[in-house]
């Protein structure tokens, strides 16, 4: 563990940004001790953020209080984080940007967290205890950070039931017993119950699914920026039909959404299976090929993230069952078209394979913020309390922004190139050892001064080592 002696460069630029979020200067102060602690240390538990913080030593109790006790508004401190990132013309929301709908499991050992549940974790294949944070996130090809976030709360299944009963919504009598035998489908029997009558108001209102939190968000990012029409993209478990309709009629969006290969297309000759279908066309492809005919799968190009990348594509306006008239989209890799086939469909009937992909493939940088993100901390809280734990995460998105923010911001690069004397790129792990290099420096030029006044190395290190070990 490498102790600070002083805030990180890139923490010390930013925080005026934010104080206007804290009630007072304490509070602003255990904010950047937080932000630093979470750039630097490996440990981003409050305890370890507090053994990390040398430069001055307090109690743990008073950083545990920022998310604790603290009475600043996250809403406030997200709305600065977003117009930091506006200020710089790398980092502004732009009209080819996307947007991207996912979710992501914070998981924990033991279940004494608020509103922790027992979730399935696909990566695992078991269920683990875990928080559910759903993100909206926004990626262009300078950029990517989360716009908006939000945790899922699991249902109340007694209010559930009592709400569902209420509204005047029957439940059939031989599903009460799988409140004992197996709660888990009585869990699905209600929601799914819920599910099917949330367009009444009265049973919306009992409880908000990941969807719900989505559509909220996206509905937000409408009204704050009514001039951008930003694509939106999700993978196969959002692919829903009632969110893609949300999409097109309420808030008018263009979407790319992921079909599976169990989805039907609606042909002349009657409903097929996408992936009999893709295996079909595959076929007559290659049959195209060998009698020196057009192909049905059409050589393209995408530029992503300032690199060109080739996909094999069809492309073609077709029914998709429950779906209705959309634009799908079937992409490979190879040119023989030996790999598995990924399958997308969009509501802008016009659009070519092209633009649907690129939108698409701004999809991944959400998964990469939750891999990053989890590197910065984003499941390594220890504190119970769900607003404590919202908390957590709304400074992990900022420290996660800053970071977004550094390689575009030519006030802060001449600060960082007086300690470090190489060049600068722009990834979040690499602005990171940015962070602990600087704070490794700013160790080592401590010991120097200190030597220079002819201290000994243990009437230098006695003070840090007695703070890390308090």
């Amino acid at each position: 563990m490498l102790p600070l002696v002083e805030l990180p460069e890139i923490v010390s630029h930013y925080a005026p940004w934010f104080e206007p979020v804290f009630p007072d200067e304490e509070a602003l102060i255990q904010f950047q001790r937080y932000l630093s602690g979470l750039l630097v240390s490996e440990n981003k538990t409050v305890d370890g953020i507090n053994r990390l913080v040398v430069y001055e030593s307090r109690h743990q109790s008073s950083l545990n209080r920022l998310l604790t006790n603290t009475p600043y508004s996250e809403s406030r401190l997200d709305a600065q984080r977003l117009a930091l990132l506006a200020s710089l013309p790398g980092t502004r929301l732009k009209p080819k940007g996307v947007l991207s709908v996912d979710d992501t499991l914070l998981s924990h050992y033991g279940q004494h967290f608020d509103e922790i549940a027992k979730l399935w974790d696909p990566v695992e294949k078991r269920y683990v205890w875990a928080h559910n944070l759903v993100n909206v996130h926004y990626s262009d090809d300078q950029t990517d950070y989360p716009v908006f976030y939000q945790l899922w709360r699991p249902a109340d299944l007694a209010q559930l039931e009592q709400g569902l009963q209420a509204a005047g919504i029957k439940l059939r009598a031989d599903k009460f017993s799988l409140k004992e035998s197996a709660p888990r489908k009585w869990k699905q029997y209600l929601t799914g119950v819920w599910s099917r009558h949330q367009g009444q108001a009265a049973v919306a209102a009992l409880y908000q699914s990941k969807l719900l939190l989505a559509r909220q968000m996206l509905s937000r990012f409408v009204s704050d920026y009514p001039d951008l029409k930003l694509p939106v993209t999700f993978d196969n478990w959002y692919t829903q039909p009632a969110f893609c309709r949300f999409l097109d009629q309420t808030l008018q969006l263009p979407y790319v959404g992921t079909l599976a290969g169990d989805n039907q297309v609606i042909l002349n000759r009657g409903q097929e299976r996408l992936d009999s279908f893709a295996a079909r066309l595959k076929q007559e492809h290659r049959d195209a090929l060998t009698n020196g005919h057009k192909p049905l799968f059409r050589k393209i190009t995408i530029s992503y993230k300032g690199a060109r990348e080739t996909y094999y594509s069809y492309c073609r306006t077709l029914r998709v069952h429950n779906f209705g008239k959309q634009r799908l989209v079937i992409n490979y890799r190879q040119a023989d078209l030996s790999d598995t086939p990924v399958f997308y469909n969009s509501n802008r009937l016009y659009w070519h394979a092209t633009g649907i992909t690129r939108i698409r493939r701004h999809r991944w940088p959400v998964e990469v913020y939750h891999q990053e993100g989890k590197a910065e901390g984003l499941d390594q809280y220890q504190v119970r309390d769900f607003q404590a734990i919202s908390k957590h995460i709304g400074l992990v998105a900022v420290t996660y922004s800053l970071l977004r923010a550094a390689p575009h911001d030519q006030a802060l690069l001449p600060k960082l190139q007086r300690y470090l004397k190489y060049d600068l790129d722009g990834t979040v792990p690499f602005w990171r050892r940015t962070a602990q290099a600087q704070s490794l420096w700013s160790l080592a030029a401590l010991i120097a001064a200190g030597l220079a006044q002819d201290q000994s190395l243990a009437q230098i290190l006695s003070p840090l080592l007695a703070a890390v070990y308090s």
